[in-house]
């Protein structure tokens, strides 16, 4: 098949959708496909572009805002209707956060009328921002933890949910824009940084325990993965700077909490209408009850990223999980097509 491989975007996950982006269409070549990679906010990468990115992997702090506020998304309405695209059987979206995962890509694709891998609009939208995540994960009878929605005072936040807490973006991802607050000093400092986040602003109850991931793919879900990280949480640096976290697949537990929480990922992916591919994160607690963080409707896709990890684990290599995210898409397509 002939596939674009969108990346990039505009949001302060650039950088990370990026390498995912060179990345997934390392892999697809390898798995036979026809390859065009495209950076939405500049247009058709060169071969040399896509070498120099998938050598130089995700640099410590994300973009500076003024690095992407020349970047011009538009080339994306542009490059779906470029005549030279006009054969594309799948558009393959390696975005993450921003108008690439809340839905506004999902849209335009959508009018296009092309195929394209992952959610649509509404469970991109549903899934990015964590407030309603949460609304429709508690109507569903799956736990995550309690939150309050901002503005609010430390001392609100502290009658309510206690410290230490979190704060963090309702629609933010990565781990940026995320703080553990310990005490009321800090959660004053966390409240007035969080007033130049530009976001809804979400604090919610901080579960101490094991951290967890659960990959789902079609109708399939992975082995779980355990995430221990050098950081007391899983924040930016520990995902994407090496040796700062140990990611273990399959997860050392038993066999009874696996079952448990991969039944638990699947709900919430059907909860939140996401299609394709998701990824849950949880905490365990000690006394064994699982609190759902979030979903990820576009997660990272690079080769040692949680999901591919988790499908390795599985016995399925990364151009393999490529290939089957794009024949879900095509599958779909071809299923919609008069």
């Amino acid at each position: 098949m002939k596939i674009a491989v969108l990346m990039g975007g505009s949001s302060d996950e650039r950088e990370v959708s990026l390498s995912s982006g060179v990345q997934v269409s390392h892999a697809l070549r390898e798995a036979g496909h026809d390859v065009v990679a495209i950076d939405t906010g500049h247009g058709v990468l060169t071969t040399a572009a896509e070498r120099q990115l998938r050598e130089g992997g995700v640099r410590l702090a994300p973009p500076r805002t003024e690095e992407l506020a020349d970047l011009d998304e538009g080339h994306t309405v542009t490059l779906v209707r470029d005549p030279k695209l006009g054969e594309v059987d799948v558009f393959f979206l390696a975005l993450h956060g921003g108008t690439g995962e809340d839905g506004t890509i999902q849209a335009l694709l959508d009018a296009a009328g092309v195929a394209y891998t992952g959610s649509d609009r509404l469970g991109c939208a549903l899934a990015m921002d964590k407030e309603v995540t949460k609304r429709l994960l508690r109507d569903a009878g799956v736990r995550t933890p309690d939150w309050l929605i901002g503005p609010q005072t430390a001392l609100e936040v502290e009658s309510a949910l206690g410290l230490p807490v979190i704060v963090k973006a309702a629609g933010g991802g990565s781990s940026l824009r995320l703080v553990l607050a310990h005490d009321r000093a800090e959660l004053e400092g966390a409240i007035v940084e969080s007033e130049g986040w530009g976001d809804l602003v979400l604090f919610e109850r901080f579960h101490a325990g094991r951290e967890f991931t659960v990959g789902v793919v079609g109708r399939d879900t992975y082995p779980v993965g355990e995430i221990i990280p050098e950081h007391e949480i899983f924040d930016y640096e520990c995902k994407y700077q090496p040796g700062l976290a140990q990611e273990v697949f399959p997860a050392d537990i038993p066999e009874q909490l696996s079952d448990r929480l991969r039944a638990l990922a699947l709900r919430v992916h059907q909860a939140l209408r996401l299609r394709d591919f998701s990824r849950v994160d949880f905490i365990v607690d000690a006394q064994g009850d699982a609190w759902c963080l979030e979903a990820n409707a576009l997660p990272g896709m690079t080769a040692n990223s949680l999901l591919p990890r988790a499908a390795l684990a599985a016995g399925l290599s990364f151009p393999d999980l490529c290939d089957t995210i794009v024949r879900l898409a095509s599958e779909r397509g071809r299923a919609h097509s008069p």
